[in-house]
């Protein structure tokens, strides 16, 4: 049997309800009086009423926000659609039965007879609240993160991290070398960047590269570039990450790791401002300033002839020292309620908050993973979580246990980490008690008090 157009044609107008109502977006027709006449089920679940409530109502039951509707008695239409024609993905409100506004994308034409005259209107609306509900959302979320106590995306109101702030301000009005000390996890990048952010520079490129991540051989031309057939594999020219990085900012992280060959042409690039490419002898000229970042103290370093002492001159003219997490525990609250936002969006969890007993347990923990630990502890925690709250329980174990289970020892640990640190930074500022305690982010008096409380001997030969 041979299927016609005139029988598929007969076959929909038998099942046109059927097929109107599979379709998920809604569906009206009004007469051009504006009196609804046909429904679909997906229009009644959008706006609550049934299609024996809306049938014979007009169509402004709805209080669609953007409808027109002419008021003028002497005009041909009485509502703009008929007089346009139709509207396309027209975003707009309507009220449901319940009272609750909904927000929909709205498309409408005009419908005509066989003679083209105008006998009314069919309209489509998909319900898009969900979508709106979540923009939304993202906005009150950003707005969070850039409140009061967040600084270009570093939190904190602490003593020690307002002077990392001020620090951070000052060194984005110079064009002078910058070098990041800091524990790992302490965020050096994102120092990096609040600096790049604040400088008039902020348009121009921010390039990162890890000291630590390659060997000797690829870093050189990461670094510089190379040109076809400077070495196996080399198959055509490539540009460096300082060419890259022309009139902007280049932060190479991990610097203490950096190979004694590579300081030596890092050294050229800041002395001369020219880089030479792998293969090739041509200089280039590179307008860059360089952020550099470091876990590692570069005096043991240089004493270790492993790091040139002329080009920790030249790198270190503005240092930038960051507090490790247990140096800054007023700021572990805003972290941890930062961190828990951010997851809890990302993972969709219905978690309303952070308990009394999980909060203690988080300040109370050195961290020495700092705030990348902090971190890591509430994405574990969210996976973890099996309840309307982050309890002690959901967080790793070492935390949670350190705090209870190891309370007399809690005590000597800190107390070996402050005096560890004040050793540090004693040795970083080669016995300078001032500028340890500028490191520290504490009083000279602060200082000497420690020094006398940990019974810490300052000879000349130790610094």
């Amino acid at each position: 049997m041979n299927i016609t157009l005139d029988m598929i044609e007969w076959e929909v107008d038998k099942n046109w309800k059927t097929i109107v109502n599979t379709i998920q977006d809604g569906l009206m027709i009004i007469n051009k009086e504006g009196t609804i006449v046909i429904v679909n089920r997906a229009l009644e679940s959008i706006t609550g009423y049934s299609k024996d409530e809306l049938i014979g109502l007009p169509c402004t039951v709805l209080n669609c926000d953007i409808c027109d509707v002419l008021i003028e008695k002497d005009t041909e239409h009485w509502c703009t659609l008929f007089r346009t024609g139709g509207l396309s993905k027209k975003r707009c409100t309507f009220l449901r039965k319940d009272n609750r506004y909904i927000h929909v994308l709205k498309n409408a034409t005009i419908l005509k007879d066989n003679n083209d005259e105008v006998i009314g209107a069919v309209e489509t609306v998909t319900d898009i609240t969900g979508i709106i509900e979540k923009d939304i959302q993202i906005a009150e979320f950003q707005k969070k993160l850039r409140a009061d106590d967040s600084f270009h995306g570093i939190i904190g109101v602490s003593s020690p991290i307002k002077k990392v702030f001020d620090l951070v301000a000052n060194a984005a009005q110079s064009d002078a070398p910058v070098i990041i000390f800091g524990e790992s996890g302490t965020g050096k990048e994102l120092v990096s960047k609040a600096i790049h952010e604040l400088s008039d520079n902020r348009n121009k490129p921010l390039i990162k590269v890890n000291c630590a991540a390659l060997t000797e051989s690829l870093l050189e031309s990461e670094l510089f570039g190379h040109v076809k057939g400077a070495f196996t594999g080399a198959y055509k020219d490539r540009i460096g990450r300082f060419e890259m990085a022309q009139d902007g900012y280049i932060f190479l992280d991990e610097i203490g790791d950096m190979p004694l060959s590579i300081q030596v042409k890092l050294l050229r690039v800041l002395e001369e401002k020219i880089i030479e490419k792998v293969g090739d002898n041509n200089p280039i000229s590179v307008n860059v300033r360089i952020i550099s970042a470091t876990n590692k103290n570069l005096n043991e370093l240089i004493q270790e002839g492993k790091f040139r002492e002329d080009l920790y001159f030249r790198i270190n003219v503005i240092p930038i020292h960051l507090p490790p997490l247990r140096n800054r525990i007023e700021d572990i609250p805003l972290l941890a309620d930062n961190f828990f936002h951010r997851i809890k969006f990302k993972s969709g969890k219905n978690v309303q908050g952070i308990s009394s007993e999980a909060m203690d347990a988080l300040i109370k923990y050195p961290w020495p993973g700092n705030v990348r630990e902090l971190r890591s502890a509430f994405e574990f925690a969210f996976v973890n979580s099996d309840d309307s709250f982050i309890r002690c329980r959901h967080l790793p174990n070492h935390i949670c246990n350190f705090n209870y289970s190891f309370t007399s020892a809690k005590k000597i640990v800190s107390e070996d980490y402050k005096k560890n640190q004040l050793i540090d930074a004693l040795k970083e500022a080669k016995g300078n008690q001032s500028v340890a305690a500028q490191i520290l982010g504490i009083s000279r008096v602060t200082v000497w008090n420690h020094i006398k409380k940990y019974n810490i001997k300052i000879k000349n030969d130790d610094f």
